[in-house]
């Protein structure tokens, strides 16, 4: 029993990973044509109300998940089914009052924020999303509850079913509203408007889904209650007390990380335009740079956040029963995961940016080499994303609550001193947010990455978790670019091409994490088909 709950959250972060990968790739498909609808202004405004929408989700439920995750998960270890579900309700009441007046101010305040952020037809998206807001606090607690039990499938299934009605409704009303438009000057904001109905009913969905689902678990629920002996029931006064305490360093250390994007947002669009950028060309740069080059490299991202919502209960656990080394063992583990995973999607992505944009938007003909460029220098801050987002679950998971929120801080005072610098002195433009978006993850990275290793209490093996897939990675790049270059000279698509250089990289990769020893038979037996790879790994004579 115990040998399963070791493996089991690893399975569980790769259930989420897997969903990720899927929503990240639905998220890119739909937004080819979406691209193609809303034009290079539209785009831009479609960014930046996602920008600020971010804002609002971090301060209405972004925390919810991951807290009440934490919160359940170290009840339910203790048996205390009661107090875990008293958590849940008491959690679910917080995110409904915290994002009605989040989503009112979001709604009645989006004509300011057009003024604030100099864009003309941003108001509309805005208020859109004001509602979407609101569904999302009851769709995180949800994920929460759940999580929290170690079950990742709900969260999974329902952050597919919110993608794809979102890819379907986004494309769709964006076109019904851009052809509906009475005036062309109208047309960008109606178009991005559009699109934010799709993020609507997007959540409508995932809610709707997480509603039967908890209607079906309730009564497992309810039976473990009934069984529940605990003598000590916790008040409402104090759930709500361990809830704020837990629930604002979250709020307050992912507030600081969607600051920074929306405050690249605020600074680039008033200095370009003081300096005398036109307002429509900015806002062009603004939709490349979010639209393409972050879409991008938060691919590998989005396996870092679900291996993050995976690992915080489950290190909670290990951390509340006193086991101490079973902590390092998961802390080491999802670190390496998301290191193997990461490094050669950025490779991947450095090396073959061209093939990728000309593939995935082709319709972006003006600033396709713009695109192809952020991407070649900008890719590593997906590595310092993803390797900031686990170290930060890492510290929540043992406690550290208040050291991400300090590291965050840090880093987004020295991003914003930089960004501002490089934009008002320099002629960089928008590179300048690219440098910015590689600090700000590495700053934190680092600061935290010091501190775990002064708190873990060995050290870990940075060989196989660093050095190994970083040299798999950079040979895997000469293949991909090669393989991709060799093969045009005799197939002009750059659909096959791209294809082909993608399978021979990741065959290539697959062989030299195994030859380099990055995992041992034991580590490959805890992943989902695990035992599958080692076989393979086995024939091949990769694995001993």
């Amino acid at each position: 029993m115990a040998s399963k709950r070791k493996q089991n959250f690893l399975v569980q972060g790769t259930i989420l990973a897997v969903a990720g990968i899927l929503v990240r790739l639905i998220g890119m498909v739909y937004r080819i044509p979406m691209a193609n609808i809303l034009g290079e202004d539209g785009n831009g405004i479609y960014s930046v109300a996602f920008g600020i929408y971010n804002i609002a989700l971090t301060l209405s439920s972004y925390a919810l998940p991951l807290a009440l995750s934490r919160l359940v998960s170290q009840r339910i270890v203790q048996k205390q089914y009661r107090n875990a579900h008293n958590v849940f309700q008491k959690t679910l009441l917080l995110g409904l009052a915290t994002s009605t007046a989040v989503s009112l101010v979001l709604y009645f305040g989006a004509g300011w924020l057009e003024n604030l952020y100099a864009r003309d037809g941003l108001a509309a998206p805005l208020r859109v999303l004001a509602v979407t807001t609101f569904i999302m606090s009851m769709v995180g607690t949800l994920r929460g509850f759940f999580q929290g039990r170690g079950t990742m499938m709900p969260t999974a299934l329902s952050q597919i079913f919110e993608q794809i009605v979102n890819a379907v409704v986004s494309v769709w009303a964006a076109y019904a509203f851009v052809t509906s438009s009475p005036s062309l000057s109208q047309t960008a904001s109606r178009g991005a408007a559009g699109g934010t109905v799709g993020t609507l009913a997007g959540a409508a969905t995932a809610l709707l889904l997480l509603v039967v689902v908890y209607a079906l678990y309730r009564p497992t629920v309810m039976r473990q209650i009934r069984r529940d002996r605990t003598e000590v029931e916790e008040s409402g006064g104090q759930v709500f007390r361990i809830l704020l305490l837990t629930i604002l360093p979250v709020i307050l250390s992912q507030t600081v990380y969607q600051l920074g994007n929306t405050a690249d947002d605020l600074i680039f669009g008033n200095i370009m335009q003081a300096k005398g950028m036109a307002a429509t060309a900015v806002s062009s740069l603004q939709g490349v740079f979010n639209s393409q080059y972050v879409l991008l490299i938060n691919v590998p991202v989005a396996i870092a956040s679900a291996m993050a919502a995976s690992v915080i209960p489950s290190i909670v656990a290990s951390q509340t029963l006193g086991d101490h080394r079973e902590v390092c063992r998961k802390a080491d583990s999802v670190i390496k995961f998301n290191t193997v995973i990461v490094l050669p999607c950025a490779v991947g992505l450095a090396v073959l940016a061209r093939p990728i944009i000309t593939l995935l938007f082709p319709s972006l003909v003006t600033y396709r080499d713009l695109a192809v460029h952020l991407l070649e220098v900008g890719s590593s801050a997906a590595v310092f994303y993803v390797l900031s987002t686990i170290t930060s679950a890492i510290l929540q998971g043992l406690g550290f609550m208040r050291t991400p929120v300090k590291h965050s801080a840090i880093a987004l005072a020295i991003h914003l001193v930089l960004i501002l610098g490089l934009l008002w002195f320099t002629d960089l433009g928008v590179y300048a947010l690219v440098i910015g978006n590689i600090t700000f993850p590495m700053t934190t990275c680092l600061l935290n990455w010091r501190f775990l290793r002064a708190r873990l209490p060995h050290r870990q093996n940075l060989k196989k978790i660093f050095l190994a897939p970083l040299l798999s990675s950079a040979l895997m790049g000469l293949v991909a670019w090669g393989g991709y270059h060799l093969l045009h000279l005799l197939v002009k698509s750059n659909l096959v091409c791209t294809l082909v250089a993608i399978l021979l990289a990741a065959s290539c990769y697959f062989v030299l994490v195994l030859a380099l020893r990055c995992f041992s038979k034991k580590e490959l037996y805890e992943l989902p088909l695990g035992r599958t790879i080692a076989t393979l790994a086995g024939r091949l004579g990769l694995l001993k």
